[in-house]
């Protein structure tokens, strides 16, 4: 029995040999990988920073030097911070040991993935290499091809039919900002919002149809944002892979929540500053950053009164903030975002400007009613019908993701697919620009 115990033992102690051997192998494997991975980490963010950040750099350093550096001028790639993102999501996982071994066509595929590659959403390794692979889904599958038409039908009457319509409105305003006052900054403030809104989820509604047609399920980005109650809520729902991608490789290396709440709160401000980098080389970026991440510290701070607050009082407080914030993120200097914010506290309400009448004209809609009676003896209630349909899609609809799960090929479907798949095509005049390209 005591020799049995022995040898019990002596097994016990060379399993734990072996296993720390293994470990301190892993270790090692680790310790001389991690120089390659933060060379393919700085490779990428130097890409980022040549043609992104390149004029906004000389420009810092001439007003701080006062030197006289000539600008480059540099072409920003589309999509740059969405494909150098999975790729360094790819290379800090590869160092993780979380990446089987692909080969090179299999990675070029899961990079250049056309769908979603010039403005998200921003896919992981385990989200797509999986089913590129899977040779199930290299077969039509008339279902998904009919939910992929529905959604892409869907993101494009966002993106033309309110994105652009909304555009012109606040392309004026910010281009006009002294001459507003206060009815036209808060409709030009507002519209903005839904601009955003519409133009950002309506790309990533036609990426995920054109996946779905492929047979290839891209994640959500967008769960009904402007229905959140409390600024935290906001941002898990707006943008998801991208505070996903901050999370993962930002928020978690850094502490997270684990080390004090001083800490956890420096951890939270340098996610939103980088965000706010992300976004854009401009100091209008950085400072809509700081004010969410200053707001997202305070409602961590105070969680137990925000969350007392009515849902009703919470939403106001968590959109007006947005709202205002955006301010910011839109103008064209922070001179211009401090303006139009004074005009709309001024409340000097004064009637609607003919400019801002002129952009809710709905493309193709001109062919059944033009609306110039109505824009001339009732330029409010006109105004009115058009933010009031954009409020109650953003907040009495199901989203995208939601309608394409209850989907069915009926053909009711196939006609509003068909029919709002028509209009948009038809109403696509002019310049028509997505706003994320430009991040």
């Amino acid at each position: 029995m005591k020799r049995m115990q022995k040898q019990t033992m002596l097994a016990a102690v060379t399993e734990n040999e072996e296993l720390q051997n293994v470990a301190s192998s892993n270790i090692g494997h680790l310790k001389k990988c991690k120089p390659i991975m933060i060379l393919g980490v700085a490779v990428n963010l130097g890409i980022i920073f040549y043609f992104k950040y390149m004029d906004f750099f000389i420009e810092n350093v001439n007003a701080i030097a006062k030197t006289d550096w000539p600008f480059m001028h540099i072409v920003l790639p589309l999509g740059i911070s969405f494909f150098t993102f999975q790729q360094i999501s790819f290379i800090v996982d590869t160092y993780r040991g979380e990446v089987p071994e692909y080969d090179f066509l299999t990675y070029a595929c899961y990079v250049t993935f056309f769908p979603q590659l010039v403005a998200g959403p921003i896919v992981t390794h385990d989200e797509l290499i999986p089913q590129l692979k899977d040779v199930r889904r290299k077969t039509i599958n008339w279902d998904n091809m009919a939910k992929g038409f529905y959604m892409f039908a869907i993101g494009m009457g966002k993106k033309v039919l309110l994105a652009d319509v909304f555009g012109v409105a606040v392309n004026w305003g910010y281009e006009n900002v002294a001459e507003l006052q206060a009815t036209n900054a808060i409709l030009i403030a507002v519209g903005y919002v839904f601009q955003l809104y519409f133009d950002f989820s309506g790309y990533c509604d036609m990426a995920t149809g054109l996946g779905k047609m492929l047979n290839i399920d891209l994640p959500q980005n967008f769960n009904s944002p402007y229905k959140s109650l409390t600024i935290t809520e906001f941002w898990n729902r707006w943008h998801m892979t991208l505070s996903r991608f901050f999370t993962r490789y930002v928020y978690i290396p850094l502490g997270g929540s684990r080390k004090g709440n001083v800490r956890t709160y420096e951890n939270l401000f340098i996610v939103f500053l980088l965000s706010g980098f992300w976004h854009g080389a401009a100091w209008t970026f950085v400072l809509w950053s700081v004010l969410n991440g200053i707001f997202c510290i305070i409602k961590r701070m105070f969680k137990k009164f925000f969350d007392g607050l009515h849902p009703a009082l919470g939403w106001m407080i968590t959109q007006g903030f947005f709202t205002l914030s955006v301010v910011f993120f839109r103008a064209n200097t922070i001179a211009d975002a401090i303006s139009l914010i004074k005009q709309i506290l001024y409340v000097d309400f004064t009637p609607i400007d003919v400019h801002i009448l002129e952009a809710f004209k709905i493309p193709g809609l001109n062919y059944f009613w033009d609306g110039t009676a109505l824009t001339h003896s009732l330029p409010f209630i006109y105004v009115a019908v058009f933010y009031y349909l954009a409020l109650y899609l953003v907040l009495g609809c199901k989203n995208s993701f939601e309608k394409m799960k209850a989907f069915k090929p009926t053909v009711a479907n196939m006609l509003w697919t068909a029919v709002l798949l028509a209009w948009s095509i038809s109403s696509l005049s002019g310049i028509s620009t997505f706003l994320y390209f430009n991040f």
